[in-house]
């Protein structure tokens, strides 16, 4: 009995065991069947995305970027595509080891190791970064073959940045860099971190920069199939990129490369603009630079040498370097003396060679002859007692007051960035600008220079040149324009930037005219007499000799006794022609002394090519450039014959396939 109850107890043990068993199989399956429906139904487009994104990947397309033409169609920055080797330190066994791995199957010189380092400074180490560019179709087959010993480096087609012409308008046309962390987080700030992926380059100077929306163009996907590795293996669907627009400058890229080679080896500025409508025809500023070089990455060597020169090639002195203007700024001062009434054409002001005011004796050096002065004569002749005396008469602030709508200190909006105002004193300029109260005090004897440009008075010569045209277009003033035009890469349709209306400063049509006549003067009878002798048109003018540093009342001015940097600036001011003008130019040969010995040969060339189609020849083109010419020596050739000269810029290819495998 005892038994029996046992058996039926342990069946009982073993039921209740299978029923839980059972329970648990059933609940397992009830679990599965649960989670297998979440996993279809619920998350089935979740887990479908995630499946897709293992096997897929999304890549960025660059687009090509626009390139830059002057106003005549010659390309002055265009693309190429090369090969690079290129290394991602995070996915190297050692940067050091792979670095001098690498050495002993490619050329790898000590300055590419440098500017690599360079560029390594400035990125993140899991960004793919260049070691050397512009491989050969030898070079790239040889690292293939040895590809397999070095994690983290690999051959890319990429596109490069070209300029052709090397050093010829650098300043203007500016270059583009790698993308540095500030330019990334404005990037996002405007919301172009999507148009941007993939980029690696963004304009850093010029054209490049100002208008590098235009230029960049619109990044394009690819969607491709990837192995458990990662590696592409077809291509499955695509946008693609659109390329930059083209961007047309108003610039005659020969009459740029004219003006610059008249220079020289010499340092100096030169604008000139249509002053109808503003259009910058030449934009000058030596000496100059090669932006080819930043386009890699510019290495120490070249960096150093660019950044530590005392001729400064990265200042753009047409926008950005500041100069007293001299006598230049006299027929501005007599524009003044008749708006506000000071003084009429036929004021007669005695000019005994100087002039004195509080025991300070203001010498006139430009003017030997002295004599009575009226206001033409004054401005053909140069009289400094006249404009001393005059400037004693208006006071500075209404001098400031002047000049100010003319442009002089102030940002002129020209359509690229780094303008800077320069300075136009005031009273109320002092008072802000010097922190000690001795010197916020504005003395009666500082306004005497002013009157003959010196003193205080520092601008631009796009400024000096703005305000040359404004009183060539009869006190019409325009908004300086370098880009006059955009062309779509693929429609190829032309927009043309337009270009502001001009604006009236109210000056009288006969006032005016007194400028205008008296600066026609000083062609055809005046400083500059001998450089416009024989010219097929009538211009007007102003030479302009600008101090570089100051001298003491008991110092005299010596050239030959001073170091060069300390000479004294020659300067230039014009329009042509005189009745009609076409183009209206400032021009300054830093430390190159008088006016008419530098600065007024070079207007002079420039007016040639652009209403007369002349070119000097090279015996006279050497003179100018050496400061040793007046008119033209021997007979000028023929500006349509003048071959243009050979791209500087090399430009290897790769294969189109090459960079759709990228």
């Amino acid at each position: 009995m005892t038994a029996l109850r046992n058996i039926e107890i342990d069946l009982a043990r073993f039921r209740a065991r299978v029923l839980v068993a059972g329970f648990v199989v059933v609940l397992c399956f009830v679990l599965l069947v649960a989670r297998l429906v979440h996993l279809q139904v619920t998350r089935h487009e979740d887990l479908r995305a995630q499946a897709e994104s293992n096997r897929t990947a999304i890549v960025p397309v660059v687009p090509n970027r626009g390139l830059i033409l002057d106003r005549n169609g010659i390309v002055l920055a265009s693309n190429y595509s090369a090969y690079t080797l290129e290394i991602t330190p995070s996915k190297t066994r050692g940067l050091e080891q792979t670095l001098d791995e690498l050495s002993q199957v490619m050329d790898i010189t000590p300055r590419d190791r440098r500017r690599f380092k360079k560029l390594l400074e400035e990125s993140k180490s899991f960004e793919s970064l260049p070691i050397r560019t512009r491989l050969t179709d030898i070079e790239v087959a040889r690292f293939a073959a040895q590809r397999f010993r070095f994690p983290g480096v690999e051959i890319k087609a990429r596109l490069f940045r070209s300029y052709p012409y090397g050093e010829l308008a650098s300043h203007v046309i500016g270059y583009i860099g790698r993308i540095n962390q500030a330019e990334k987080a404005k990037i996002e700030d405007d919301d172009d971190q999507g148009n941007y992926r993939g980029t690696e380059y963004i304009g850093k100077l010029g054209v490049e920069q100002s208008f590098e929306k235009q230029l960049h163009g619109i990044t394009g996907v690819e969607r491709v199939e990837t192995s458990a590795g990662g590696r592409a293996m077809r291509k499955l669907s695509s946008t693609p990129s659109t390329p930059g627009n083209v961007v047309m400058l108003a610039i005659d890229i020969k009459l740029q490369k004219l003006v610059e080679d008249m220079y020289g080896d010499r340092r100096g500025a030169l604008v000139a603009m249509n002053p109808k409508n503003g259009e910058v025809l030449a934009f000058v500023s030596k000496p100059t630079f090669d932006s080819n070089l930043f386009v890699e990455g510019i290495d120490q060597e070249n960096w150093q040498m660019l950044n530590e020169s005392l001729d400064k090639p990265l200042l753009n002195r047409a926008l950005r370097g500041t100069y007293p203007p001299g006598s230049t700024y006299k027929p501005f001062m007599a524009l003044a003396a008749l708006t506000t009434g000071t003084r009429s054409p036929t004021t007669l002001i005695n000019d005994p060679g100087f002039y004195m005011f509080g025991g300070h004796r203001f010498g006139s050096p430009e003017n030997e002859r002295g004599g009575i002065m009226d206001m033409r004569r004054s401005i053909v002749e140069s009289s400094n007692a006249y404009y001393y005396s005059l400037a004693n008469e208006l006071g500075v602030d209404v001098m400031h007051d002047f000049m100010k709508p003319l442009g002089f200190g102030q940002i002129t909006g020209i359509d690229i960035h780094g303008e800077v105002r320069g300075v136009l004193p005031s009273q109320a300029w002092k008072r802000a600008y010097y922190k000690r109260p001795e010197q916020k005090k504005w003395y009666a004897g500082e306004t005497i220079s002013l009157g003959i440009g010196q003193g205080y008075n520092s601008f631009t010569m796009l400024q000096l040149a703005q305000a040359t045209a404004t009183v060539a277009n009869a006190g019409v003033k325009h908004k300086p324009q370098l880009v006059i035009a955009t062309q779509d890469a693929a429609t190829h349709q032309r927009t043309a930037v337009e270009a502001e209306p001009g604006q009236s400063l109210g000056f009288k049509p006969e006032h005016v005219e007194v400028i205008r006549r008296a600066m026609i003067g000083v062609t055809q009878e005046g400083t500059s007499t001998r450089v416009f002798a024989g010219a097929g048109y009538l211009s007007a003018g102003k030479t302009g000799t600008a101090q570089a540093v100051g001298l003491s009342s008991k110092e005299k001015y010596h050239a030959a006794r001073m170091e060069e940097h300390k000479r004294d600036h020659s300067l230039y001011i014009a329009f042509a022609p005189a009745d009609n003008p076409k183009i209206a130019l400032a021009v300054i040969v830093e430390n190159a002394g008088f006016g008419s010995a530098s600065a007024a040969p070079i207007a002079r060339r420039a007016f040639d090519y652009w209403l007369l189609g002349q070119y000097p020849n090279p015996q006279d083109l050497a003179a100018v450039s050496k400061g040793q010419a007046t008119a033209p020596i021997g007979k000028p050739l023929v500006a349509a014959d003048v071959p243009w000269p050979r791209e500087v810029a090399s430009q290897p290819s790769a294969p189109t396939s090459a960079l759709e495998k990228k």
